[in-house]
């Protein structure tokens, strides 16, 4: 068995749908149930009968070799593979607060909004700082510029960038560093004030000291917010995260607490893979 560094322990209304029927005000922080879910690109089946329960405000890591449905299932919660000709969920549901989100009455715009993610590689837009937070405020029409102030100020705080920022917020956002840029992504997804945040890989493409900055900036973010991360980093997963799923060839090998899924994982195939055995 191996036993990484200690880790430290440890959204939300529900999804608006185009029908009025008024939905009770639900306690602050989403749960994601996902229960039976095949998923296929055309007739290539690249999830096999996934259940996972993802608890509320807490990071739920989800590891495995490359190819093994990680950052497809991580799509479907936002229903980003819509985009995807040919890419569906042939069997099983995705639930957030108890609501299918793919329902033919979700809102899918509302539903991103709520459900924000965060890339691979950071992807700025090519405009200020200032407007990078603010264009998604604006898309949702919010126009008072006193409210737009607020919230640039306050999802850059939440980034832990404002400090590093507030006297440049007119210049190019592509002008900062990789990982400040990273951060501006994050910052750019809180600002429409989600329930629940998603991150693929968010850190593969950063050094050392500003990976360390995303990962104490996801440890103080789960206090608010719903996180799943997606990372081939084993020592990140047990840093920053409450909860890991172990993925293998398209299905859930194991999930549970990071601290045991780490010390005295229960499945062979788990301990062969954080102890380097494969993948």
């Amino acid at each position: 068995m191996v036993s990484l560094i200690e880790m430290p322990q440890t959204l939300s209304p529900q999804l608006s749908r185009q029908s009025e029927q008024a939905a009770p005000t639900p306690e602050p922080g989403s749960t994601i149930q996902i229960d039976d879910v095949d998923f296929e690109y055309g007739s290539h089946r690249v999830l096999h009968d996934v259940s996972v329960q993802i608890p509320p405000r807490a990071v739920t890591a989800f590891i495995g070799p490359s190819g093994c449905g990680k950052t497809t299932l991580l799509r479907c919660i936002n229903r980003m593979n819509d985009l995807i000709d040919n890419a569906r969920i042939t069997s099983g549901a995705i639930r957030i607060d108890g609501v299918d989100i793919n329902a033919s009455d979700v809102d899918v715009v509302d539903l991103r909004r709520r459900v924000g993610m965060v890339f691979q590689k950071s992807n700025p837009f090519p405009k200020s700082i200032y407007e990078n937070i603010s264009y998604g405020l604006r898309i949702a029409g919010v126009t008072r510029r006193a409210q737009i102030d607020e919230a640039v100020e306050k999802s850059l705080r939440a980034a832990a960038l404002w400090e590093e920022v507030k006297d440049r917020l007119e210049a190019n956002a592509f002008g900062l560093s990789g990982g400040q840029q990273q951060r501006l992504c994050i910052a750019r997804a809180l600002a429409v004030e989600p329930e629940i945040v998603l991150m693929d890989e968010p850190c593969s493409a950063l050094d050392p000291i500003a990976t360390a900055k995303v990962e104490e900036l996801i440890y103080q973010l789960k206090t608010q917010y719903t996180i799943v991360i997606v990372t081939h980093n084993m020592q990140q997963a047990g840093r920053c995260s409450d909860h890991t799923a172990f993925f293998y060839l398209g299905r859930v090998i194991e999930f549970g607490a990071t601290s045991k899924i780490f010390s005295n994982p229960g499945e062979r195939q788990t301990e062969d893979y954080i102890t380097g055995r494969f993948g």
